[in-house]
């Protein structure tokens, strides 16, 4: 039950408000992608989009390198100023492939370990930061009633629905919120196949995770690690 470590450095590394966009609307620009907001790939940035076509990116690569760009959309595209970089805007459906011509001055935005070329997914009202963090809240007020079966219902559900969109510190925290309540309603085999994902992190002592990942990475990751250990136990008996 810890706070979303992960989008508070994201926040504190690129000073952006967390709040989303309200209702999209149509993009004065034909070609253009619906105005709104989207999230990229495992919830590790964001694309904001406004109804005159303006654009921001900014995203979290490995060791919390950044990306940060904006510009204005024209016909799908948008060449950044000063440079030879045009970012393609491609939507289809609730999504919107980013992609760029290649210039060498598209990297010029990013940190080493950081990109912005992926696909960013509007998120489903449910899913939205907002929207989780409300659904984090509810469930601790029932886990600490001890109401494990409401608790079980109202977290659940965000796992299997918000995958997409979720970032991995938050996620992981979910698995470990979600797995103790099993554990709590005597289902350890659940528990178990919750925790699955993180079992072979879990397994690995502090050195090792170190090892594995980039130092910012591991430092937020740890204290992941350390809660999966002890409800692995706990579910193994």
């Amino acid at each position: 039950m810890k706070s979303n470590r992960y989008l508070r450095l994201l926040a504190a590394a690129l000073a952006l408000p967390c709040a989303l966009l309200g209702p999209a609307a149509a993009s004065a620009q034909a070609g253009n992608p619906a105005a709104g907001e989207y999230i990229f790939e495992r919830g590790s940035g964001q694309l904001r989009i406004k109804a005159d076509g303006h654009f921001d990116i900014t995203t979290i690569g490995a060791n919390a390198h950044t990306c940060a760009l904006d510009g204005t959309i024209a016909r799908g595209k948008a060449k950044l100023d000063g440079t030879d970089c045009v970012v393609n805007f491609a939507a289809s459906a609730d999504k919107v492939k980013v992609t760029t011509n290649g210039a060498e001055q598209c990297r010029d935005s990013c940190g080493a370990r950081a990109g912005f070329e992926g696909t960013y997914t509007r998120p489903t009202p449910g899913c939205t930061d907002k929207a989780v963090a409300a659904t984090r809240r509810n469930f601790k007020r029932q886990y600490d009633a001890k109401n494990y079966a409401a608790a079980r219902t109202t977290l659940a559900p965000v796992l299997s629905d918000c995958d997409e969109t979720l970032d991995w510190i938050t996620k992981d925290w979910i698995r470990n919120d979600l797995a103790l309540t099993q554990y709590k309603l005597d289902d350890r085999a659940a528990c178990l196949k919750t925790l699955q994902p993180l079992a072979e992190d879990a397994a690995l002592s502090d050195e090792g995770v170190k090892e594995n990942y980039p130092p910012a990475d591991a430092e937020i990751f740890l204290p992941v690690v350390r809660a999966t250990r002890t409800n692995l136990k706990l579910c193994r008996g």
